[in-house]
């Protein structure tokens, strides 16, 4: 690569159109320039970078994919990116043990085939698990919509390797899949968004693949109606894999991008998914639907795996679809009590009507994580400012429910400055305490959660 040089055998670039590609991510954070690039390909290297940048007062920024949407993989300061890019090795796959191995780098969607070959399973599935990395999960905790049944990556990472501020190579966690040794350091690092240490391992527990997956669409006339069918159905007993909602402003950008004959003239729908046994199956399905048609639902069945993934391919084709709504959006992930679905939804519609702005829903309703997409135009400085300011109210309206501001994407840089709404002065000092531990010199991705003005 042009430009390009090494240190001790580190690839590295300085070159203007490399620090652009890694100057920003999938957010709407301000893209920065870091001042270098590196692209290490194990622990050892990881290591004598992150000693190069303490003794040359440069801070460190981890990156996977650059699919994160609140900033957390953008440079600040005099930053050194480092891309996963070349460590991309499935290390270990113990089928005894039920546990596989990988290095930060491993896109999701590669690991779920992989493993899905051999007759295992690994839940975790962002929308973006087609290009989002292990590594880029860890660090964010990411969900997806298998995690109403499965949980989400906490629940699944055994153990870490990962290199601290100064330098020193840690272990945490372990192959077993119990242990109550000391702090559990393992689970302190998954969800910390690169600001304590850089993983170069990871130890994934997998499960047996189920048996067999049923999917259907059900639609709803009524937001409220779809909210609260999510609640009733688990009340019932019922833990689908998978409880997806859609509005109709979602549908309606669906069918605009990327038709698949979903009907425009509904308020909402619900993708839902049952797997294991097929009799256990057809039983929970007609359980589902008798609650769903309770409350004016619809339901559809996708007749086979080809219908089945046509359904998926229009949920992940959300996202993109927005953006032939306005040019800009603010993309929330906020989550909250099942049971709260209902009341919120037709709050934020009201919202939308009351400012003249469109708020789009669509997300994770099984387990109450509704994203929330305020669509603007930044080039329009008195529409984005408005657009900006229904941040604040969402999180009230989602604080005052008993929910949090982020289910799965984290806090990055766009949440930041929101984060004492929910986290108290006391435990927001234990956070950075730790913080410091770690890092004393405040190196490891700046910027990021604590809010530095």
């Amino acid at each position: 690569m042009k430009g390009s040089f090494s240190l001790n055998d580190i690839e590295i670039s300085t070159e203007k159109e490399d620090l652009l590609c890694y100057s920003f991510d999938a957010s709407s954070a301000e893209a920065a320039l870091p001042r270098a690039v590196a692209w290490p390909r194990n622990a050892d290297q990881v290591a004598r970078l992150l000693r190069y940048a303490d003794e040359n007062s440069m801070n460190v920024i981890s990156r996977g994919a650059g699919t994160g949407m609140t900033g957390g993989s953008v440079p600040r300061g005099a930053s050194l990116v480092l891309s996963f890019e070349k460590m991309r090795k499935i290390l270990d796959v113990d089928t005894r043990n039920m546990t596989v191995t990988v290095e930060p780098g491993v896109i999701n969607g590669r690991l779920q085939k992989e493993l899905e070959y051999l007759g295992f399973f690994y839940p975790p599935d962002p929308a973006s698990l087609a290009v989002c990395t292990i590594g880029g999960n860890v660090a964010t905790n990411a969900g997806g919509p298998r995690a109403v049944k499965y949980g989400v990556t906490r629940d699944y990472v055994m153990g870490i390797e990962a290199v601290v501020a100064d330098g020193t190579v840690i272990t945490t966690g372990g192959r077993t899949h119990k242990k109550a040794v000391g702090y559990d350091l393992r689970n302190l690092l998954v969800g910390s968004e690169g600001t304590l240490a850089v993983s170069t391992r990871i130890r994934l527990k997998m499960l047996p693949l189920p048996e067999d997956v049923m999917t259907f669409l059900v639609f709803f006339n009524s937001l409220e109606a779809s909210g609260t069918a999510v609640a009733k159905i688990i009340s019932s007993k019922v833990i689908p894999r998978t409880i997806e909602f859609m509005d109709r402003y979602s549908i309606e950008a669906i069918e605009n991008y990327k038709p698949v004959g979903l009907p425009t003239e509904v308020e909402a729908l619900l993708l839902i998914e049952l797997d294991g046994y097929p009799a256990t199956i057809r039983k929970e399905a007609e359980r589902v639907v008798d609650i769903c048609h309770t409350l004016g639902g619809e339901a559809i069945v996708a007749e086979d795996s080809t219908a089945r993934e046509r359904l998926w391919e229009a949920r992940r084709s959300v996202s993109p679809a927005l953006y032939h709504l306005k040019p800009t959006k603010i993309n929330e992930d906020i989550v909250v009590p099942r049971d709260k679905i209902p009341s919120l939804l037709v709050d934020l519609r009201r919202l939308s009507e009351e400012s003249g702005i469109r708020i789009v829903c669509f997300g994770h309703a099984g387990d109450g994580n509704i994203h929330v997409n305020i669509m603007v135009d930044a080039h329009d400085p008195a529409e984005y400012a408005k657009g900006k300011g229904l941040v604040r109210t969402l999180f009230e309206l989602t604080l005052r429910r008993g929910g949090s501001l982020s289910g799965e994407h984290g806090i990055g840089l766009t949440k930041a400055p929101y984060l004492g709404m929910e986290v108290k002065e006391r435990e927001l000092q234990l956070m950075q305490g730790i913080k410091r531990v770690f890092d004393p010199r405040g190196m490891m991705n700046p910027g990021k959660i604590f809010d530095p003005r």
